[in-house]
């Protein structure tokens, strides 16, 4: 296949260090700020706005719906438009939206602005596969791909002290700042990544139409069901992980048990490494059965600062690393075109952190946090069996 890789003249010093910094802040501001936040600061929501436990899942819900339809956008329009106007649209989505939380007065505004901030993902998260692809030597892009999805704790990180100062009648604070940093990162963004499509012969073009066939290649199935898994349970656990601390904590806990998930979070910023060094399969089992024990506590002693310490330490690195899982995955899987490829392993994300909030909620409604927290441990450990059958590992695509 020949294809001319276009660098933009704005990219001053190592192609990789510059995606790799501009891709890891933005998913630290669409993740970390737009998206994770909303559980985070769930009991201050609760109690301004008079919601439910049930409410709150439904709202979590709305939120990955904008994500879903977000995506599909990103998938059909990904090779005409190029990564900088859809990463550009993800950071604005993320900005506006948080900028409506903080002033919103009543339920509505909040509601919507939830929303659209949790689009910003969807737009921003998938068409990094390609800039990556496009601006980052062969030697270099699967570190460079591991690192930019742990850009999510390093927004954890910065959003739990928040919390531990801004909370309470000023949790609005936070939220403005958080949308103040994000238009900062949305900017930068806009200089570094390429605003063009990728330039093709008309013949390669004419080959690589994308039909339904081309997203049911071998080994897809396993890729597809463990996105939706890691979906499911990370909806789950980001919005209700909190609520089910702050029941049996004082106010301190829950903003510390966010950061030290964020911090220790940072190590799946070498699952790019991992996945070199042992392969897809033995990453895919260890990330998923340390998921499954950290949800496991929350459901079984939500009360014990040891049990709570354990999950954050246990989660942070393996859901951090299971982003990186996935991008990596879907890159040996589509080389070919890898956002096209990527937006659909997000869509199967989106599926599974759509079901995921609103079937806790109603679980949590009549059996309580305890035994939803226990089942979606199941669900994780269940997925340990659909684990990639080879230790793949990356390949370059020819140029």
């Amino acid at each position: 296949m020949t294809v001319s890789i276009e660098r933009p003249t704005t990219v001053r010093g190592p192609a990789a260090w510059q995606v790799g910094l501009a891709g890891t802040a933005m998913i630290a501001a669409t993740f970390g700020f737009a998206r994770y936040s909303y559980g985070l600061y769930a009991p201050a929501l609760r109690a301004e706005f008079d919601l439910s436990v049930g409410l709150v899942g439904l709202i979590g819900s709305a939120t990955y719906v904008g994500y879903l339809l977000s995506l599909l956008v990103v998938g059909v329009f990904s090779q005409r438009l190029g990564p900088r106007p859809l990463v550009v649209i993800g950071g604005l989505s993320a900005a506006v939206g948080m900028l409506a939380v903080g002033l919103a007065t009543g339920p509505w505004l909040l509601v919507a602005g939830l929303v659209l901030a949790g689009t910003s993902p969807g737009w921003a998260w998938a068409p990094y596969s390609d800039a990556v692809d496009r601006l980052v030597e062969p030697g270099k892009r699967q570190r460079v791909m591991g690192l930019i999805p742990s850009g999510t704790a390093f927004g954890v990180v910065l959003a739990g002290p928040a919390a531990l100062f801004l909370y309470g009648p000023v949790w609005r604070v936070a939220w403005l700042v958080f949308a103040v940093i994000t238009f900062a990162v949305t900017v930068y963004n806009a200089l570094i990544l390429p605003g063009t499509r990728r330039r093709e012969t008309p013949d390669v073009e004419t080959q690589a139409r994308v039909g339904p066939s081309w997203f049911l290649r071998p080994g897809v199935t396993r890729h597809y069901l463990t996105a939706f898994s890691y979906g499911l349970i990370g909806a789950i656990y980001w919005t209700f992980a909190v609520e089910a601390i702050a029941a049996d904590s004082t106010r301190s806990t829950a903003p510390l048990f966010w950061t030290l998930m964020g911090a220790v979070g940072m190590l799946g910023a070498l699952a790019g490494v991992a996945i070199g060094r042992y392969g897809l399969r033995v990453v895919h089992i260890g990330l998923f059965a340390s998921m499954a024990a950290a949800i496991l506590l929350l459901g079984l002693a939500p009360g014990s600062l040891a049990a709570v310490i354990a999950s954050a330490v246990l989660y942070g690195p393996a859901f951090m690393a299971g982003s990186s899982l996935l991008q990596v995955w879907s890159y040996e899987l589509f080389p070919d075109r890898p956002t096209t490829g990527f937006s659909a392993t997000v869509f199967f994300i989106g599926i599974g952190t759509i079901l995921g909030p609103t079937l806790a909620g109603q679980i949590a409604s009549g059996w309580g946090l305890g035994i939803t927290f226990v089942a979606t441990a199941t669900v994780a450990a269940a997925t340990l069996a659909i684990a990639p059958r080879r230790q793949a590992a990356i390949r370059t695509p020819r140029r």
